[in-house]
C-alpha cells in the first residue's frame, strides 16, 4: 500500500533485481492462494504492525549502529508487509484469483453454509492443488508488475490498492465471470433484494436456491448511516494514532489484524483498514501549517476522511461486488479512488501534500 516504499520501476531495473522480485512475487501469490486471501491479509497487518512498531521505537531510541534511523522498520513494512511476501497486490490478489478459479473449476469444493457464489469465499484456503496454487502465483506476479509499472510512471494514487482492484477484474475476465453482473433491484445501488432474501434466477428461468440475488460485501456493514458512523470513528482513531506516533500505517495494521476475528467466525466485526488509513491521511493534510495546524481540528478532518472512505467503499461494493461471482475488494477500491483524488489535487497545487504518496 506504500508508494513511497516501492519506487523501483520495471523499466530500467537491473535484471537480477527484477528476476529476484518476480520469483518472490510468484511464491507470494501462491502463498496467498495456499493460505487464503483474507488470512494472508491478516498476516499483512501483523507484519506492518511489527515494522511500524520497530520504526517508532527506533525513532525514540535513535539509530542502531550501522542502520540509519527508521530504515529498519521501513524495510520490514515496505519490503515484506507491503512487498512480495504479504503485500496485498501479491498475496491477497493471488488468493482472490485462486478462489475465483476454484469457484469455476471446482464448484464441488464449496463449503456448507456459504450463501454467496463460491468464487467470493476469501475466508479460507481453497486447497493446496497445483493448478490453484499456480493461478495464485501468476496473479501475484501480475499484481507486482502492475504496481511497479504504475509507480514507475508516477501514477498519482496508491498503486498497490489499484493493482488489487485490477487483478480482481482480470480474474473475472480470465475465468468467465461478468465484470458487474445482473442487477436484481431497482438500481445498481439497491440492496433491498438482499433484505428480502430474494434468490438469483438461473439462465433457464428457474431459481438458484443456493444463491442470493444481491450479495452485499458485508451483510452487517452496508447501511449508509452505519457505514458513515464507523467511518467517522475509525477515521478519528487513525488520525489520532498518526498524531501520537507519526506512523501512517499503524492504524491500518491494527484494522487489518482485527480481521482475524472476522476470519475466525466472530460475527459483525467491522472492516476498517481503508477508513483508518485515510483518517491518518486526513490528519496529515490538516495539520500542515498551510491548512489548519490544530490537532483537535485535524481529528475532525480525519473523521470526515474516514467517513468519505467508508462511503466510497460502500458505493464501490454495490456497483462492483454485489452482482457478480468473485471478490473485488471494496476497501482497495476506496483507497485507490480517494488517494487518486488527493494526488490530483496535490499536483494541481490545491493541497499542501498528498499524504503518503511520493509525487
Amino acid at each position: 500500500m506504500v508508494q513511497t516504499l516501492l519506487q523501483i520501476p520495471v523499466i530500467g531495473m537491473e535484471t537480477d533485481a527484477f528476476v529476484l522480485l518476480l520469483i518472490t512475487a510468484l511464491a507470494g501469490g501462491a502463498f496467498g492462494a495456499a493460505l487464503g486471501a483474507l488470512p494472508s491479509f491478516v498476516f499483512t497487518g501483523f507484519v506492518v504492525f511489527l515494522g511500524e512498531g520497530i520504526a517508532i521505537l527506533q525513532r525514540e531510541v535513535g539509530a542502531v549502529e550501522g542502520i540509519p534511523a527508521a530504515e529498519l522498520g521501513a524495510g520490514i513494512t515496505g519490503t515484506i508487509g507491503f512487498g512480495a511476501v504479504t503485500g496485498p497486490h501479491i498475496a491477497f490478489a493471488g488468493g482472490v484469483a485462486a478462489t475465483a478459479y476454484a469457484g469455476r473449476r471446482y464448484p464441488e469444493m464449496e463449503p456448507a453454509g456459504w450463501d454467496y457464489h463460491f468464487g467470493k469465499n476469501i475466508l479460507y484456503a481453497v486447497r493446496d492443488q497445483t493448478d490453484i496454487l499456480a493461478v495464485g502465483a501468476v496473479f501475484g506476479a501480475v499484481g507486482m508488475l502492475i504496481t511497479q509499472v504504475l509507480n514507475g510512471i508516477g501514477f498519482p494514487t496508491d498503486n498497490i490498492a489499484l493493482s488489487v482492484v485490477a487483478t480482481a477484474f482480470l480474474a473475472r475476465l480470465a475465468f468467465g465471470y461478468p465484470l458487474v453482473g445482473k442487477v436484481a433491484g431497482s438500481s445498481i445501488l439497491d440492496m433491498s433484494p438482499f433484505e428480502r432474501e430474494e434468490k438469483r434466477m438461473a439462465a433457464d428461468g428457474g431459481t438458484e436456491t443456493d444463491r442470493l440475488a444481491t450479495e452485499p460485501w458485508l451483510p452487517h456493514q452496508y447501511e449508509w448511516s452505519g457505514v458513515a458512523t464507523i467511518g467517522v470513528i475509525g477515521g478519528i482513531l487513525g488520525g489520532y494514532i498518526w498524531l501520537m506516533t507519526e506512523s501512517i500505517f499503524l492504524g491500518y495494521a491494527i484494522s487489518a489484524m482485527s480481521l482475524l476475528f472476522l476470519n475466525l467466525g466472530v460475527e459483525k466485526i467491522p472492516v476498517t483498514h481503508h477508513i483508518t488509513l485515510l483518517g491518518a491521511v486526513g490528519a496529515i493534510i490538516a495539520t500542515d501549517a498551510a491548512i489548519i495546524g490544530s490537532e483537535p481540528v485535524a481529528l475532525l478532518v480525519a473523521g470526515v476522511f474516514g467517513a468519505i472512505s467508508g462511503l466510497l467503499g460502500e458505493v464501490s461494493q454495490r456497483i462492483f461486488y454485489s452482482h457478480s461471482g468473485t471478490h473485488v475488494d471494496p476497501p482497495a477500491m476506496a483507497i485507490a479512488e480517494f488517494m487518486f483524488v488527493l494526488g490530483v489535487l496535490y499536483l494541481l497545487g490545491l493541497l499542501p501534500n498528498a499524504g503518503y504518496l511520493a509525487l
